[in-house]
């Protein structure tokens, strides 16, 4: 009994010392946590998607969705449905919520800028995916498509197919929305493909289509009825193609790659529609956005800009050019092929 009234005081502090730094280490972990330390608790992204109109949108929508499952956080969806004031109030109701960092699909460069200024002051990191916002003071990252360069290599290819029929070739192009900065680059990119192919090429059409497919085929229609000897055709995105070939059967012009009277065609996005017209012999090529790495990189950019890091504004994606020479090569690569075998 002497031993144990020597010693229980200094057990005693002992205990009550190891319990004091239990709930010390305890506090520390949750208070002195680093907020973008997703290991401290699951974390939430809020996801607003312009549009899901087409293969491509609804392609990225959902490898976001995956990437962020892959990392254990959670997704809360909008979709605004052309609507930009609606998608102001899906934007200002995550801030609300208080999410973790929003991934943002805007209708165009400006509309996006209040909901960027409005995540900016709540302290939440946003990033647009595929369509970057207008300059001004407002801070984002974008990830998007090289929409010139691709656009460019395409024209480039089919251009050089052109050049080994050895005949000059009538040209068509078909617009996006110039609303859309994706639009504008995508139409530079060919302008330069153009000027630079010399005498290979002569635009004789420019139809306009603001995205929407009624109108562009209606256009394709009329330009092939105005020049009946168009044989290179180029479209600015794949989502457009079922109006041209409907268009090109109507006059008689759909014929596949290496037949008489075949028309030279190519697009720009890598959807379904593209690959399965590449596999039947009629599409020439087209430039793929890797959706994949977009999807990677705007999680990662929500998780980078938590962290303090500095991001460049616009992340590009390459993506690459599929043609009839490199289709079986790059098939695994391309978001349009893996969603036709689902």
């Amino acid at each position: 009994m002497k031993t144990l009234k020597v010693h229980l005081p200094w057990l005693f502090a002992g205990l009550v010392l190891l319990a004091l730094a239990g709930c010390g280490k305890s506090e520390s972990g949750a208070a002195g946590m680093a907020p973008a330390d997703s290991t401290a608790r699951q974390l939430t992204l809020g996801v607003a998607f312009e549009t899901l109109q087409t293969e491509y949108w609804v392609a990225g929508y959902e490898a976001i969705k995956a990437e962020a499952a892959s990392r254990g956080f959670k997704v809360v969806e909008a979709v605004a449905d052309n609507d930009a004031n609606r998608q102001f109030e899906q934007v200002r109701s995550f801030i609300t919520r208080k999410v973790d960092g929003i991934i943002l699909v805007p209708k165009d460069a400006s509309t996006c800028l209040p909901m960027i200024k409005a995540a900016n002051a709540a302290g939440i990191p946003i990033v647009l995916f595929n369509r970057p916002a207008a300059k001004s003071d407002a801070k984002s990252v974008a990830v998007v498509a090289d929409n010139f360069a691709l656009t460019r290599s395409t024209v480039d290819y089919l251009v050089g197919q052109a050049k080994a029929t050895g005949k000059k070739q009538q040209a068509m192009v078909l617009i996006g929305d110039l609303g859309d900065i994706n639009a504008v680059g995508r139409r530079d990119g060919f302008d330069a493909a153009v000027k630079a192919a010399g005498d290979t090429l002569e635009v004789v059409a420019r139809v306009p289509t603001e995205w929407n497919q009624e109108k562009a085929q209606a256009g394709v229609v009329n330009a092939l009825q105005a020049h009946p000897d168009i044989s290179f055709i180029f479209t600015s995105s794949d989502f457009l193609l079922p109006g041209i070939v409907s268009a090109l059967k109507g006059a008689g012009k759909y014929h596949k790659v290496g037949e008489p009277g075949h028309v030279i065609l190519g697009g720009f996005d890598g959807d379904a529609t593209a690959w399965q017209m590449l596999n039947d012999g009629y599409l020439d090529a087209t430039g793929v956005q890797d959706v994949y790495f977009e999807a990677r990189q705007s999680v990662q950019a929500i998780v980078d800009l938590r962290a303090g890091k500095a991001l460049p504004e616009v992340i590009l994606d390459p993506g690459f050019v599929i043609h009839q020479g490199n289709a079986k090569e790059k098939s695994a690569q391309m978001w349009g092929a893996n969603v036709k075998r689902k």
